[in-house]
């Protein structure tokens, strides 16, 4: 497989992953039929029981106590959301025509952005917006400050030539990821390529293939090769991150840890770490759960040398952390001080 496209292959593998995992389905509208389904398909294939120390077991035996026959479509909703709840993963979701569960990693920490304080306080009102990039120039025209609110698919070589362009001069770039909560992968790679010189090693996965919880694939690696336009690469960048930088976003700050000139400033992500995959249950809801594991360089050599415990311990799928810790101070409207971190660590 092409190294350098690993993880890419992956998602767009999920759909042949899917005819792989998923058996013929029948249609049933019973509670227990639904339970048993759902919570089997989750038992023999999510990708982080073992991480979050979950009691898959214990779950069914506490959420088939509240199941009977005869129960609302909205009351059988609310158990087996629960259920998939307890797996704490925003990539997980049962979805029905009237509702969508969901788990909020990011209501776990105090909220850490509001970009009306920054567009009152550091940009001029006139700023720029190129493609999903909000930017312009702050700190006296020294630094370029980018909002990057989705990875939507739209970064293309346009707006991001552009913008680096623009702030080729600069002291340093400040991309903003805060409450970000992901998207299309690519949009990761043709980020990053923009700030290396060098064919690099961003991260390594694996899948979940077996029964037992502890089933995975051998680890693949995905690598990233320089743009060979315009690149950023000459001056320092970081990236804002909190625990509302979500799935892509979290690829992203993953793979800056092998990046040295990109410095991660904030709150721990909110994690999504795990490539999503679903299916449909018997009664016709949709469901979704992760089913794969992403790993740093240093963290996918402690697997090989069979640290898997250690790895556990401080799997970054409960949130990438920052190399420098900075919050918000809400009783101060006027400044950003996560922002302000930024600032300091570019100009010093």
């Amino acid at each position: 497989m092409n190294r350098k496209i690993v993880i890419l292959s992956m998602v767009l593998g999920l759909s042949s992953c899917e005819e792989l995992f998923f058996e013929d389905e029948v249609s049933s509208t019973s509670p227990q039929t639904n339970l048993d389904y759902l919570w089997n398909e989750v038992d023999k294939k999510y990708s982080f029981f073992e991480v979050k120390n979950i009691d898959w077991e214990e779950e069914k035996t506490r959420h088939e106590a509240m199941i009977y026959e005869g129960m609302s479509d909205d009351s059988l909703f609310q158990v087996l959301g629960s259920m998939m709840t307890e797996l704490r993963d925003d990539h997980t979701n049962l979805i029905s025509s009237f509702n969508v569960s969901f788990f909020g990693v990011r209501f776990n920490a105090q909220d850490n952005f509001d970009f009306r304080i920054i567009q009152d306080n550091y940009l001029p009102r006139d700023y720029y917006i190129s493609g999903p990039f909000t930017h312009d120039f702050i700190a006296n025209n020294q630094i370029g400050y980018i909002r990057f609110p989705s990875f939507t698919g739209t970064i293309n070589f346009t707006n991001l030539g552009f913008i680096l362009d623009r702030y080729k001069d600069t002291e340093g770039l400040i991309f903003d990821l805060r409450e970000n909560g992901g998207g299309a992968v690519s949009d990761v790679f043709a980020l990053l390529s923009r700030l290396i010189d060098e064919e690099t090693l961003i991260y390594q996965s694996r899948i979940r293939n077996g029964k037992e919880h502890s089933d995975f694939s051998e680890l693949e690696s995905a690598y990233l090769e320089p743009y060979p336009g315009t690149r950023y690469t000459h001056r320092p960048v970081v990236f804002l991150i909190d625990r509302g930088t979500y799935s892509a976003g979290s690829f992203t700050s993953l793979a800056t840890k092998a990046i040295p000139n990109i410095t991660l400033i904030g709150d721990t992500t909110g994690g999504g770490l795990g490539l999503p995959n679903g299916g449909q249950l018997p009664n016709g809801w949709r469901y979704r759960f992760s089913i794969t594991q992403a790993f740093t360089n240093e963290q996918a050599s402690k697997l090989e040398a069979g640290l898997e415990s250690e790895v556990n311990a401080d799997n970054y799928e409960n949130g990438v952390p920052p190399d420098i810790y900075a919050i918000m101070d809400w009783t101060n409207m006027d400044t950003d001080e996560v922002l302000e971190r930024a600032i300091d660590e570019i100009l010093k």
